[in-house]
């Protein structure tokens, strides 16, 4: 009878691996309604991104919205495709290189840094395997979601233990949930903002756009609301900024509900009716520019913006692959990982090769 775990050879001589996991959201393979209806299907069926009962959920997503939204949805990513592909997975990618190298600089042992998409490719699952392949015998999970949201960062911790529930020898394992109020995140969040107006000036009004959820997300818990607008008056104060310079409002609502306000869309119409001559708007919220910020930030709100009234509107990028950005993570990544190994390699390895011989001594063949 074949077993529900994993086989895997136990090695002796192998130093063990610190591993970090590092996810996003995810992209279709295409910008072709074939891939992204596959991706949307992936996404939309999630119990934590639509809390409905799932018959009637079932029966709306494959009755109806797989059967429109892959099109429009296609459209709109092929207008941000690059010739690398999505530009969430390609910085993400670019991500995941920077982060090893920094790591590899200030940790002591063996590191190895995967990238695991929660939809689409590469998934949290071959991540996994990669780490596992290395020897990780512990691994850190750090999903690039700065404020929780269980629709985010609770989903990527299901599907990690998803993998887990099959693996025979568990690795130990670490999880980061949040960091919306790390000093050092709001610190370069801040001087990334700065940096923009050094050189293109300051605007009428800052808006600062996180993802919304649904309203009723919020009143049954989920801590999402309280943590975004604590970022955001956090870098607010940073800056120094006057209270009617800057206001916070949620994007990406999807369907009927009412979610979290005040909408990113409709408050730019207002500012722009209101004679506000030029807005910035920064998504704290995103690691990496995506489709949500560079098409419907940069282009859909900003084209109601000016429609509206309104002069001048910049799109503030995400954080992406900047040094300050890498070297911030680095360090969250080096204070989780606190109280692991901090031996070095040669000692790690001279540790190994006795293990490898004691082993041998038992029976062992490696």
């Amino acid at each position: 009878m074949k077993s529900r775990f994993s086989s895997e050879p136990q090695r002796h001589d192998a130093p063990p691996v610190t591993g970090v996991l590092i996810t996003n959201l995810g992209s279709p393979d295409a910008p072709t309604p074939t891939a992204v209806r596959r991706y949307l299907a992936e996404f939309l069926a999630d119990p934590r991104v639509v809390e409905l009962p799932r018959w009637l959920w079932w029966l709306i997503l494959h009755g109806i919205i797989l059967r429109v939204r892959p099109a429009r949805s296609a459209r709109a990513y092929a207008k941000i495709w690059t010739a690398q592909g999505s530009p969430l997975l390609e910085i993400s990618r670019q991500q995941q290189a920077t982060l090893q190298q920094a790591l590899q600089t200030r940790w002591p042992g063996p590191i190895q840094v995967a990238l695991g998409m929660r939809y689409g490719q590469p998934s949290i699952a071959t991540a996994l395997a990669e780490l596992r392949a290395a020897g990780a015998r512990r691994v850190l999970v750090l999903p690039l979601y700065p404020q929780y949201a269980s629709a985010t960062t609770g989903s990527t911790f299901d599907a990690v233990a998803a993998v887990l529930q099959g693996w025979r020898w568990l690795p130990d394992l670490r999880f980061v949930s949040h960091y919306h109020d790390d000093a050092g995140y709001i610190r370069v969040l801040a001087e990334h903002i700065q940096t923009y107006w050094a050189t293109q000036g300051r605007p009428d009004k800052l808006l600062f756009s996180f993802h919304g959820i649904p309203q009723r997300t919020f009143l049954a818990g989920d801590p999402y609301h309280c943590e975004c607008h604590k970022t955001a008056r956090l870098v607010a104060e940073q800056l120094g900024l006057a209270a009617d310079s800057w206001q916070l409002c949620f994007q990406s609502r999807f369907g009927r509900e009412a979610w979290l306000q005040p909408y990113t869309d409709h408050t730019l119409q207002a500012l722009g009716a209101a004679g506000t001559r030029r807005v910035d708007v920064v998504c704290p919220g995103f690691s990496a520019d995506c489709l949500e910020t560079l098409e419907e930030i940069d282009e859909q709100n900003h084209a109601l913006f000016l429609q509206a009234g309104g002069q001048a509107f910049h799109y503030i990028p995400a954080l992406n692959v900047h040094p300050d950005h890498i070297a911030l993570l680095s360090d969250l990544i080096a204070r989780e990982l606190q109280g692991w190994s901090t031996t070095d390699l040669p000692t790690l390895q001279a540790a190994a090769d006795l293990s490898l011989q004691r082993a041998r001594a038992l029976g062992a063949e490696q």
